[in-house]
């Protein structure tokens, strides 16, 4: 990985965490690091093309902003792509990606109700023509993943 621009580190390092919560964050945040909204723009623009960021949002406890839960699909190879990209066009979908095994589709399907996930996963079902495999969360862990850029180029 090449080098990171000052700024980007900062950025990183300052707000793995910790959004602000107002009505201007990418204001709040350019503030918070001395610099202008466009640089603190330019910085997320840049990190995005490196893959270096995949993702700016909240992330909520599901159990108190309705309900949710993990599913999988076993989709054959060949149509792998195809019924990813289906997936990810549902609002309710997120952390949609692939991984080495049978079931070889996985995502975070969200809704504000448990009755409102089965009609979602009877759709994904007749959509796809797969069954989803339903992991609903038994036991809640709280785990706080950051990453200190200390020791990177």
């Amino acid at each position: 990985m090449d080098r990171l621009e000052p700024l980007d580190r900062r950025l990183i390092e300052r707000f793995q965490h910790g959004m602000p919560l107002c009505a201007e964050p990418y204001r709040a945040m350019a503030e918070a690091l001395g610099c202008s909204e466009q640089a603190l723009l330019d910085s997320l623009r840049r990190l995005q093309a490196r893959d270096a960021l995949s993702r700016i949002g909240p992330v909520f406890e599901h159990s108190r902003a309705g309900a949710s839960t993990l599913v999988a699909l076993a989709v054959p190879a060949e149509r792998l792509e195809q019924v990813a990209a289906r997936i990810s066009q549902y609002p309710e979908v997120n952390h949609n990606y692939r991984r080495e095994h049978a079931y070889n589709l996985w995502f975070v399907l969200t809704g504000p109700d448990r009755a409102s996930l089965d009609r979602l996963l009877a759709e994904i079902e007749t959509d796809t023509g797969l069954a989803p495999l339903d992991l609903p969360m038994e036991y809640s862990y709280r785990i706080d993943l950051g990453f200190s850029l200390e020791n990177l180029p």
